[in-house]
């Protein structure tokens, strides 16, 4: 089920964010980015309707997919 992320709270959605980052290893090219830079990397993402928040009731877990 998809999940509007303006209804998250901030740090529900922060929390998503990082551990959607810690889990899924990305590849920023040749630099360094710190892990502020990548949230506002996905939150970017999601503004622009790029990516999605799931979540599946079976796990009861969250997830981030591309909407593309």
């Amino acid at each position: 089920m998809e999940i509007p992320h303006s209804k998250l709270s901030a740090e529900a959605l922060r929390a998503i964010i990082e551990e959607f980052i810690s889990r899924e290893g990305s590849d920023y090219g040749p630099g360094e980015y710190s892990l502020e830079d990548k949230v506002v990397h996905v939150m970017k993402q999601l503004e622009r309707g790029e990516v999605s928040v799931t979540f599946d009731a079976k796990s009861d877990t969250c997830n981030l997919v591309s909407i593309r």
